[in-house]
């Protein structure tokens, strides 16, 4: 007897996960598939990849997607969008991705009040090459080239990226969420959608920014992950709405 699968397509591919045991890339992953659908944006997505850990997330959307330089994404969606109006273009991107070599990219794209919408997962380190530090990495957080803790004397201190060009007049919305449980992958959706529908209503620049585990590199439990998440790194990155010009004519 042969089982039907009676789960929503969701524009997601039936494929085995390559992310690590409680990795927050596949709950971000289903996320979007999830609205594709229910947003009814599927036909007409184009999703632009990064460099890192997601440069294969082409293997689970089943939409259009566009491989990226390390970094470029904002600049390969903005192309697209001005070639294709008509076309729903989200950028997918890690912190080591959007903001490290992808600041100017970032900045400008965001300045420039492009009509995409940006997904920025933030895990605070560099997850796909053996856990380098990041822009994001707290300030004594160990990794692999900062094993006594970042230490802003020597390193700098964490970048928030999203804080900055929440200020700029072309971003319409701008949000920083949190998948380290039940209640904050609820409100990442949220978000998200939020997001997803500044576009569609032509309203200009939208991001997300998620703080996302990565128990590998943070040698932590999945469990332990979501709780550092909770009362550490949501400390140094505040869960909230940054900006959100909707209804405000801008």
């Amino acid at each position: 007897m042969k089982i039907l699968n009676k789960w929503p397509k969701y524009y997601k591919k039936d494929v085995v996960t390559h992310y690590c045991p409680g990795c927050g890339h596949g709950i971000v992953h289903r996320i979007v598939a999830e609205l594709l659908e229910e947003m009814d944006l599927g036909k007409r997505a184009i999703c632009v990849n990064p460099a890192g850990c997601a440069v294969l997330a082409y293997k689970y959307f089943d939409i259009d997607v566009i491989e990226s330089a390390h970094g470029r994404g904002t600049a390969i969606a903005t192309g697209a969008k001005r070639v294709r109006p008509d076309l729903f273009v989200f950028t997918y991107q890690g912190d080591g991705d959007l903001s490290a070599i992808g600041t100017a990219e970032t900045i400008h794209s965001a300045n420039r009040g492009e009509h995409i919408s940006v997904i920025f997962i933030n895990n605070a380190v560099y997850g796909m090459t053996g856990g380098q530090m990041a822009p994001t990495t707290l300030i004594g957080q160990k990794t692999t080239t900062c094993p006594a803790g970042r230490d802003p004397k020597f390193q700098g201190y964490p970048l928030h990226i999203t804080d900055v060009v929440a200020n700029f007049p072309g971003v319409v919305y701008a949000e920083r969420v949190a998948v380290n449980g039940p209640a904050g992958i609820q409100k990442t959706k949220k978000a998200i959608q939020t997001a997803f529908q500044c576009q569609v209503d032509e309203l200009g620049y939208s991001i997300i920014e998620v703080l996302s585990p990565c128990p590998t590199n943070w040698k932590k439990t999945p469990a332990d992950s979501f709780k550092w998440i909770t009362e550490t790194m949501s400390k140094e990155f505040p869960i909230g709405v940054l900006t959100d010009k909707r209804g405000s004519g801008a």
